[in-house]
């Protein structure tokens, strides 16, 4: 495959080293709250229906900050790349706290669904503009070292998400858990506003309204069949099929359209760059095992151990730990000896065998032991997600260097999208399976509505045997989640060895001798100094 061509690089001027730290805490506390308001709502949803109401647009509460927040994420990067990444990142940033304000003073269900959307419209900006900002400020050398703390934030928001929400609800108040995000992101706003200095954009751009609207339109289609698809309306039924339909053809039609703009939203040529096309599977296939499999671990935890939602919070510490140890010691060796390639090799088959660790848990193995396998699941995932974005940018002409970092955080996104849709029906129709040849049928027809037995209090209330029958059931349903995910990590594994290397710049000008890197590393910008 071909890869795109760079001028001559002048050299960078970057942000001396203290500014740079400053700048680094403000745009991790930024995706923490991102990543955070992905899990934090969870704990909460009971009691938010037991003040409004409305059961049946309790999955809303979580799906529209899902939608908004993938659907504008390959908008934010591109905008960014024509108009400059700070302006661009304050709006995310004050939409993302209007929408967080305006969600904990809702007075029903309807007025949070809204403005849970508006959070995610914010949403989609910070996690699409953190890293293309890194890309910015930090050359390619020494981006490892520096990204590797924020893949960790990814990790500590999976763990601390449901405990917060737990917590909050408990001794406060459920909305807390969006003004919580008041605060903090005021401290992020200041901080960018007086430090973050960026270049500054003086060409005329033409704005490619068609084809953000068709991508906007395609993904929406495409995310709510795919939260609808199997609970909802089942997958091939009638709107079912038509909302899977209708994001094929506007994709189809976006694609077209790309194709004929003057300023794309999405160049395709960028997919024409094989580190760019072999990464977006690898993130896909990540996004769909990690996020689709992982987040049935508190399930396990919280029904087979009995342990409460902070508790099981706690026991994911060492999922947390091995994503840690392993991103920020893989970023720091990328960094000393110039070479990324080797750790997404060795963290897909890591991940891989740390998935296949989980599909044997039983309902007597002890927390060490599942404790051990979260942290091989931890250091197989921190050994590949900064290498992946790492690898884009240093890819990547400058000039569309924010649009191919947003596009890496969008397939990562889509991919798990997909895998908790998919891993979610697998789960359900296993454990229907599993209860029934468990279960006696009289005793069956005592215990409710089925889906109550996806939910850990509704089984701790059981009475025995059917307490025990239902929990082994359980566990069987989860070994074929994990399972399932194995052959998902084995295929970006093959990705993985089939990714190019390019060797990572410094702070100078591509050497002139050089000339694979020269061909394939963006432009080192002037910075214009704000």
């Amino acid at each position: 495959m071909s890869t795109q061509t760079a001028a001559p690089a002048p050299t960078a001027t970057y942000p001396p080293q203290r500014t740079l730290y400053a700048i680094i805490g403000a745009l991790m506390l930024g995706m923490l709250l991102a990543a955070l308001d992905q899990t934090i709502v969870s704990t909460a949803l009971p009691t938010i229906v037991g003040e409004f109401g409305g059961i049946d647009k309790l999955s809303w509460v979580a799906t529209a900050y899902l939608l908004t927040s993938t659907a504008t994420t390959p908008l934010y990067g591109k905008v960014s790349d024509m108009f400059g990444r700070k302006p661009v990142f304050q709006f995310a940033i004050v939409t993302f706290l209007l929408g967080s304000a305006l969600a904990g003073a809702s007075q029903n269900m309807g007025e949070l669904i809204a403005t849970r959307a508006l959070q995610g419209i914010g949403a989609g900006g910070l996690m699409a503009l953190v890293f293309a900002i890194i890309g910015d400020i930090v050359p390619p050398r020494e981006r490892p070292k520096y990204m590797a703390p924020f893949v960790g934030v990814w990790g500590l928001a999976s763990v601390a998400g449901p405990l917060l929400g737990g917590l909050f609800t408990e001794h406060l108040s459920w909305r807390w858990i969006f003004y919580v995000n008041l605060p903090v992101g005021a401290v992020t706003l200041v901080v960018v506003a007086l430090v973050l200095k960026l270049p500054r954009n003086r060409q005329q751009h033409t704005i490619d309204y068609t084809g953000a609207t068709l991508l906007v339109a395609s993904v929406t289609s495409v995310l709510l069949y795919l939260s609808w698809a199997g609970s909802t309306y089942g997958w091939f039924a009638g709107r079912s099929v038509a909302l899977l339909a209708a994001g094929l053809v506007l994709g189809v039609l976006f694609v077209w359209a790309e194709t004929r703009a003057v300023e794309p939203i999405l160049p395709l040529s960028l997919f024409k760059n094989d580190v760019v096309s072999v990464t977006s599977v690898i993130g896909f296939a990540l996004g769909l095992a990690m996020f689709g499999s992982t987040i049935y671990i508190p399930l396990y935890l919280q029904v087979v151990n009995g342990v409460s939602p902070t508790e099981s919070g706690l026991r994911m510490l060492p999922l947390m730990g091995g994503i840690m140890i392993a991103s920020v010691g893989s970023g720091r060796i990328i960094t000393r000896i110039n070479r990324y390639k080797v750790f997404p090799v060795i963290g897909t088959a890591i991940l891989t065998l740390g998935l296949f660790l989980l599909s044997t848990m039983e309902s007597d193995t002890s927390g060490w032991v599942s404790g051990s396998y979260m942290f091989v699941v931890g250091f197989g995932v921190g050994l590949i997600m900064q290498v992946l974005m790492v690898a884009v940018q240093n890819a990547v002409d400058f000039s569309v260097l924010g649009v191919a970092t947003s596009m890496s955080t969008f397939f990562r996104s889509m991919g798990g999208t997909l895998g908790i849709a998919i891993l979610g029906a697998v789960l359900s129709s296993r454990l229907s399976s599993e209860i029934a040849d468990r279960v006696p049928a009289t005793e069956l027809s005592r215990l409710g509505d089925p889906k109550q037995l996806e939910n850990p209090a509704a089984i701790q209330a059981l009475p025995e045997p059917a307490h025990g029958q239902v929990v082994e059931s359980l566990v069987q349903a989860l070994h074929s989640v994990f399972l399932w995910s194995v052959p998902v990590t084995a295929v970006a594994f093959v990705f993985a060895l089939l990714l190019r290397e390019v060797p990572l710049r410094g702070r100078g000008p591509v050497p002139p001798s050089d000339k694979a890197a020269e061909e394939a590393s963006e432009i080192a910008p002037v910075f214009a100094m704000e």
